[in-house]
This record gives C-alpha cells, sequence and structure tokens, in this order.
C-alpha cells in the first residue's frame, strides 16, 4: 500500500509501479531552503492551489529554477491544514483527469512550510511576520474564491469582524478577518523597511487585483487614520513601485475530490483518500482531481524579482492583455457557453455538463453562440487565439466525462453574469454599422431559456429547485401571471425584464430583441417537450 508522507515516498518503486510520479529533488534540503530564504508565500491553501499553482512550482523546483518552496499561509480554514497537510506532511497527490479516462498522477512536494495566520496560533503568526518583514520575499499569491476579498455585506456596510480589527489595528494577535491579516503582514513589511512586494491574486474573476488593493488598503487607510498603524503605511500600500497588485486571468477546473477518483486510486494500492469537509464547509482530500487544461496569466509588475514562472507556461504580459484575455474567456470564449448548458441543462433535467455534451442541439447552440455570434466582436488578446480557445473549450473540455460538473451549479447568480456573458455582445453588435443585431438568434434563445427556467418548471412542467440567484425572487413577481401551457398569458410579463439595464447592460427592447426572446419564451412554454422542441428546432435551423 502507498501511503503519502515523507517516509513511504522514499520507496521509489513502489510509487513508479503504480504509475505515479514522485518528485526527484531533495524535499527536506528544499524546505529548510524555505525556511531560510522566503521567496514566495501563497494564501489560500485549497484545491486549486494544491492543483495548479503548487504543481507550477514544483516545475521550477524539478528543473534547478527555484531552490526554496511555497510558504503556505492559511488565513481562514484552518481544519484545512489540521486534517490536510498535517497528516500528510504538506504533500499532495495531483490527479489530472483526461477525457479519454487516463488519470495522470503525480506527487506534489512544492510546500517548504506552512503556517496559520490565526491568533489561535501565535508561534505561527509570529513567523507569519518574519517571513513578511524578510527584504528577499518576492510574491504573495492568493487563491481564497472572490469572496475572500470582501469586507462588506450586501448592504455596503462593513463585517462587524472588519470593524472590530479597524478598531483594534495590526498589534498583538492575529486579526479576525482575512484581510485585515493581509493587511497587518503588510505592515510588518513596511516597518522593516518598506520593501517592494507583489500581491497577485489568482482568483477567478475580472480585476482581481483591484479587489485586493481596495481591501487592504481600507484597513491601511484606517489604521493610519486611528493612530495604529504609522503614518507612511498607506502611502506604501498605495504605491505600485512598492507595493503592487497585479491583474491575472486563471483558468482550470477544478472540481471538488470525486469518491470515483478515490476508488481508483484506492485500487492501484494508494490508501490516502481520505474525503474531508470541514467545519467550514470546505471539501477537500490528500489528493486533489483535476482537468489537464490550465491557463494562468499575469501583469508583470514585480519590482522585487519574482520566480521564473514563464518557464512554467505561466504568460506574464501588460495590464491591458491581461483583460483583454479575461474578457475573451467570460464574453465570448467559455462562459456564455457555460450560462447557456447551465439554463438548458437544468430545463432538460441534465446533471452532468459532460452529459450535455452528448446532446447534438446543445453542441449547435454552444458552437453558434461562441463561433458565429461571439466571433465577431471577440476580444483578441494577440497571445492566444480566441478560435482555437473555443476548440479546446468545446472538443476537449467540457465533454470530458471525468470532471464532475453539473449545470445546477453554473446556473448560479445568473442574472449577475447575464451583462458580460451576453450583454457586451450585444452593445458590440448595436454599435458597430458593420453588424446587424438581428442576427443574432442564439443569444436570445438563451435568454428566452433563462426566463423560462425562472418559472421553476422543468421541461415536463414538473416543480424544479432554482440554483441561489439574489434576483430570483424578485424576477420571479413579474412573471407571476405566466401560466405553463398557456403562452397567451405572457401578455406584459416580460417587459421589466428584458427592458432592464441592470440585467443586460442594455435595454433589451431599445436593442430590437425583445420580440424574438419573447417569441422563443412563448414557444417554451406551450407544453410539455416544448423547451426541447424549439431547441431542437431552433439549432437545426441556425447556420453554424
Amino acid at each position: 500500500m502507498l501511503k503519502l508522507d515523507l517516509k513511504d515516498l522514499k520507496e521509489r518503486e513502489k510509487w513508479s509501479a503504480a504509475g505515479i510520479a514522485v518528485p526527484s529533488f531533495d524535499i527536506e534540503k528544499m524546505r529548510e531552503e524555505t525556511k531560510l530564504r522566503p521567496r514566495w508565500a501563497h494564501i489560500g491553501p485549497g484545491n486549486i492551489f494544491r492543483g495548479f499553482i503548487a504543481e507550477l512550482a514544483q516545475e521550477l523546483i524539478e528543473a534547478g529554477d527555484m531552490q526554496s518552496g511555497v510558504t503556505v499561509v492559511s488565513t481562514f480554514d484552518q481544519q484545512v491544514i489540521s486534517k490536510i497537510y498535517e497528516p500528510y506532511d504538506s504533500l499532495a497527490l495531483r490527479v489530472a483527469m483526461r477525457p479519454d479516462g487516463r488519470l495522470e498522477k503525480e506527487v506534489v512536494a512544492s510546500v517548504g512550510e506552512v503556517l496559520r495566520a490565526d491568533g489561535d496560533y501565535p508561534a505561527e503568526w509570529a513567523r507569519a511576520k518574519e517571513i513578511f518583514a524578510d527584504p528577499g520575499l518576492q510574491m504573495v499569491s492568493f487563491t481564497i474564491t472572490e469572496k475572500g476579498y470582501h469586507i462588506k455585506g450586501i448592504s455596503g456596510e462593513y463585517y462587524p469582524d472588519v470593524l472590530d480589527d479597524f478598531r483594534s489595528g495590526a498589534s498583538g494577535a492575529a486579526p479576525k478577518n482575512g484581510m485585515a491579516a493581509v493587511a497587518a503582514l503588510l505592515l510588518e513589511r513596511y516597518k522593516a523597511g518598506a520593501h517592494p512586494i507583489a500581491m497577485v491574486s489568482m482568483d477567478n474573476f475580472s480585476h482581481n487585483g483591484d479587489k485586493l488593493l481596495d481591501s487592504v488598503s481600507a484597513f491601511a487607510k484606517e489604521w493610519c487614520a486611528n493612530g495604529t498603524a504609522p503614518d507612511g503605511f498607506f502611502g506604501y500600500v498605495s504605491d505600485p513601485k512598492k507595493v503592487s497588485f497585479p491583474w491575472s486571468m486563471i483558468d482550470k477546473i477544478t472540481p471538488r475530490p470525486d469518491a470515483s477518483v478515490s476508488k481508483t486510486l484506492n485500487e492501484l494500492g494508494f490508501e490516502s483518500t481520505e474525503l474531508v469537509i470541514t467545519d467550514k464547509n470546505t471539501y477537500i482530500a490528500p489528493f486533489v482531481n483535476t482537468e489537464g487544461p490550465q491557463y494562468l496569466v499575469i501583469e508583470d509588475s514585480f519590482h522585487n524579482g519574482r520566480p521564473p514562472l514563464e518557464k512554467a507556461g505561466v504568460r506574464f504580459t501588460e495590464r491591458a492583455t491581461v483583460d483583454l484575455v479575461e474578457r475573451m474567456k467570460v464574453c465570448t470564449c467559455l462562459n456564455p457557453l457555460h450560462t447557456a448548458m447551465a439554463v438548458f441543462g437544468c430545463l432538460l433535467g441534465y446533471t452532468s455538463i459532460a452529459a450535455e455534451m452528448k446532446d447534438e442541439s446543445i453542441v449547435r447552440l454552444i458552437k453558434r453562440i461562441g463561433y458565429v455570434e461571439g466571433m465577431p466582436v471577440v476580444a483578441d488578446p494577440k497571445i492566444f487565439v480566441p478560435a482555437d480557445f473555443i476548440a479546446e473549450v468545446i472538443g476537449e473540455r467540457l465533454p470530458n466525462p471525468y470532471i464532475p460538473d453539473t449545470p445546477q451549479r453554473i446556473a448560479t447568480d445568473t442574472s449577475q453574469k447575464l451583462p458580460i456573458r451576453y450583454g457586451e455582445t450585444i452593445k458590440h453588435y448595436m454599435e458597430r454599422p458593420d453588424l446587424d443585431v438581428n442576427s443574432l438568434r442564439a443569444i436570445p434563445l438563451v435568454i428566452a431559456a433563462w426566463c423560462r427556467y425562472l418559472l421553476a418548471l422543468d421541461d415536463e412542467g414538473r416543480p424544479m429547485e432554482l440554483s441561489p440567484d439574489p434576483l430570483a425572487g424578485e424576477l420571479r413577481e413579474y412573471l407571476g401571471e405566466v401560466r405553463f401551457g398557456d403562452p397567451d398569458s405572457v401578455g406584459e410579463s416580460l417587459r421589466p425584464i428584458l427592458s432592464s439595464e441592470r440585467i443586460f447592460g442594455t435595454d433589451l427592447f431599445r436593442a430590437g430583441l425583445a420580440d424574438s426572446v419573447a417569441g422563443y419564451f412563448k414557444h417554451m412554454i406551450a407544453g410539455p417537450k416544448a423547451v426541447r422542441q424549439t431547441l431542437d428546432a431552433e439549432t437545426a435551423a441556425m447556420k453554424q
């Protein structure tokens, strides 16, 4: 049997016989170097770090391009450390799931030190402050999910723990809020000589560096104002030559650890497959299952040096190009396709994205959205070919049956996604004289399907649970008079929805698309299987 620990890892022949690659470098030596000369700290010890970012570091260490590893700092869910890192010697088994069923397996051992930035662990908090004060520290990266940067609630008011941290400042125990802990660690660096550093959010949302800057600088500003930090600290955080906050675009599907992968690993003799759900609802295991394709593009704004991540496939470029890559993905080449599959998938009873890719009508729909309607207005970043990106999405990534992703997950918060995923394309068609907005057919069909989805009835007319969405209640009220099986009941119910610039980024009546959407919607509420009939008929008539 194979156990994920440093002792068992020394028996390399066993691992090789099981088809699992193991590191060739001296792990203990790397860890000593990390502690002596920290160069890269990472905040957020979860699956995307262990399945992607840590692998990049390992590639550089294996090649001799990095001598120290990554210092992992946890500011949120400390059970990830106590239940996953500590029992398994900070190792991880990365399992890349290929579309043909192959599992590429590799032990990742690039973590050099692990610390809990938490008041319950005063020695580790003190050590984290030492590391941030080290002049040689070059980069702090983050994978904490978008909500990890939020310091205000929906009401616009600061969270109670944020207000507590505003008042108490950065002295003593670690602050309660994660962003406050980051600000406090930067304060240590400022006091040690105001050394430069790059703070690199690698989370999957637009302009992520700005969000990190906004949250950290809020604490710096408040602490300077109330005298709990030196006057120059806010200026240090705000100076991009001292503390930079680069934008980045990351793309790699890394779902929760899957029981089927655990079973396969057990059959190979790998016994470290415990599936853990922490008290803070983190799903994690000693292994990470992930797809093969991966992209990371980072604004090249580093004033204290950086690891040579370009040797591991990371693209460094200017901010404008990062923005174009992000827009290429979310406006044309991936996210609009995902949303189309989400709403139709829910209505048609699918529970797997990969299964939807066997549906000819759905495939015709997403090809039309990407190649025909989106491509004329795609943001071309030049460092990627948009058509090739879509081809990989449709040909390899979405059909992968070993990636356990669902339309129900993707349908979450759809009202918040529509302005970017479809609204931007519609506006481009309205603005450009060489394009005819009335030539759009797939996008209005998806919008109609989303309105149909809001009825909370599947294609058979049976009640269907909607995914969480902050506007769901308000939107459903508008459709209160609509009756399944009665297209005439629609009346003016759709008007407040289709005219909403908040939802679509533009008024669909002004765009000239509202009648088309309403027509599709009426067809789809005509009775059982009307969604299927409409989808099949309309996509068959669309020119690819």
